[in-house]
């Protein structure tokens, strides 16, 4: 089986950053959230933080917690075919990662940290969908209380400290996959 690497973290705290790195580095993406993006395309929902919210509570009473994980291994198995390397976009609950890490063991999970003052300001500066302080802090409960987001994020393999530049975190993204290659070299 190819490397497979899981990306955690909180809204705003630098996953996207890191998945595009990975994808330069030759990863393919698969991006957990699309599947919400599905739903409300399917639907005629209007895309906004209220829709997003309850498309993705509706997607875990009918699936279970497990949700993303669950609709996404068929995604993640046919990718596998076409790439050894892959990177998952938005695994968020302690369910989704138990299933996965059943599925995949060998998965690797990073998991991306900035405080929630830096992630407010990054989120209500964003170009697309941005939110303000308000909506950013009820997401944060919401993700915590409802979806079961720190698990994951606190069972990480590597954990990255986003809270300066992006030059900083690029550099230390560099240094993890080195070391992830060494690794994966190793075993």
């Amino acid at each position: 089986m190819g490397v497979i690497i899981a990306v955690v973290g909180m809204c705003g705290s630098g996953k996207s950053v890191l998945t595009e790195y990975l994808i330069e580095k030759g990863f393919s993406k698969l991006r957990f959230g699309q599947i919400t993006m599905d739903k409300l395309k399917e639907n005629n929902l209007e895309i906004n933080e209220k829709n997003e919210r309850l498309t993705r509570e509706k997607l875990r009473e009918q699936y279970g917690m497990a949700a993303y994980a669950i609709l996404n291994i068929p995604k993640i198995k046919e990718l596998i075919k076409s790439n050894e390397r892959i990177v998952l976009d938005g695994l968020y609950s302690w369910e989704e990662y138990l299933v996965l890490k059943k599925e995949f063991p060998g998965m690797i999970v990073i998991a991306v940290y900035a405080s929630p003052e830096t992630r407010y300001k990054r989120l209500n500066s964003r170009k697309v969908r941005p939110l303000s302080n308000e909506e950013s802090c009820s997401r944060d409960k919401s993700e915590i209380e409802n979806v079961h987001k720190a698990g994951p994020i606190a069972m990480a393999d590597f954990t990255l400290v986003n809270e300066s530049s992006l030059e900083n975190l690029k550099n230390n993204l560099e240094l993890l996959f080195k070391k992830t290659e060494n690794e994966k070299k190793t075993k």
